[in-house]
């Protein structure tokens, strides 16, 4: 990847090798069970492949959105199927939880993980899934913002107001889950919070793009986001910044059948995802719209070494969504992202590969 001078990078703080990352939310056309075990199979095979973390999205009643409405209860089984590569949540949708509940749970499974946990947080989700926690969509920010204290205060191992106080308690042998909290938002304003906290940023695959500038790249869309969270971030303290981009990498033979079927699948979705009428594009043109990556390492490779927020991201996660991958097609992108996609753009992967 060849990088492109902005505003951040002038100030030194650019990034090197990006650490390599899976994503799954778990959408294969299957079983719940099937699901899980396809998911535990893709972050073994990543870890095996070098990949230095693995993160599960949470989505609530919903099959099609995504499978996994207890991420953390997840993670505690992918805990015992791995022993280095990083685990995440990406995202905990933290105003339809109870904060105290998410910080013991994530206190087991860091101490199950050896201390391999991440943390990923946002406000959002589906509006129609707040009444069932007791909560509204219109206060999400309220609710998320109050819980993030309770978060921090356990975390950091000190006491509520209510005398309470974390077990399993923070231990010295690992930075504190307080230092290893990332925040997903699509905003500057959401990105400088999460600076001026000390937390990771976490940037999505895709966005709806300004509504007067529609055709704007997501680069373009991201790199402001990325220099508030800078701009905000505490003297001293290293950033820490995930882009997750779709990309699924494929031998030539087998693009064709993808192509096929992605073209009605990404269809149905795509004007959500950017916010304009996308009826009139070609498919070519909707992978760009979308930023969907298909195509062979060669093609994935070549169009993300454009993608100037990969020069400031410090990790890069690749899902397969909204392309309708079966298990064998994700077990196969893993492959190739590691062994032909990120030597090409010069992504970290571990070396010693795991067995």
């Amino acid at each position: 990847m060849t990088p492109q001078p902005t505003d951040t990078q002038a100030t030194g703080t650019a990034t090197t090798e990006p650490k390599l990352g899976f994503f799954t939310r778990l959408l294969e056309d299957a079983p719940a069970a099937q699901r899980y075990r396809f998911a535990l199979e893709q972050i073994e095979t990543a870890e095996d492949f070098g990949f230095h973390s693995a993160w599960v999205a949470q989505h609530h009643f919903s099959a099609a959105e995504g499978g996994l409405p207890s991420p953390l209860v997840f993670l505690s089984h992918a805990a015992a199927r791995t022993s280095r590569i990083s685990l995440g949540t990406a995202i905990i949708t933290l105003p339809m939880e109870n904060a105290v509940r998410v910080a013991e749970d994530a206190a087991v499974v860091d101490e199950l993980a050896a201390g391999r946990l991440e943390i990923g947080l946002g406000s959002g989700g589906n509006p129609k899934s707040f009444p069932a926690f007791g909560t509204s969509f219109a206060d999400r920010r309220e609710a998320f913002a109050e819980n993030l204290t309770t978060l921090r205060t356990l975390f950091a191992g000190d006491r509520l107001p209510t005398d309470h106080r974390l077990y399993p308690a923070p231990g010295t042998e690992r930075p504190s889950l307080d230092r290893r909290l990332w925040q997903a938002t699509f905003s500057s304003g959401g990105a400088g919070a999460a600076g001026a906290a000390g937390d990771g940023l976490m940037l999505s695959r895709t966005q709806p793009r300004p509504h007067d500038d529609p055709g704007a790249r997501l680069d373009e869309v991201q790199l402001p986001v990325i220099d508030t969270y800078l701009s905000q971030l505490p003297v001293g303290l290293e950033p820490r910044i995930l882009a997750s981009r779709t990309a699924v990498v494929a031998d030539a033979a087998d693009l064709p059948r993808l192509r096929e079927i992605t073209e009605p699948a990404l269809r149905a979705e795509a004007d959500r995802l950017v916010g304009y009428d996308t009826s009139g594009l070609s498919l070519n043109e909707l992978l760009v719209a979308t930023d969907t990556y298909l195509g062979t390492p060669e093609q994935v490779s070549e169009r993300l070494s454009h993608d100037r927020v990969l020069d400031q991201a410090t990790d890069v996660s690749f899902q397969v969504h909204s392309v309708p991958a079966t298990n064998e097609t994700a077990l196969r992108s893993i492959e190739l992202l590691a062994t032909e996609v990120a030597p090409a753009l010069g992504f970290a992967v571990t070396k010693e590969r795991v067995h």
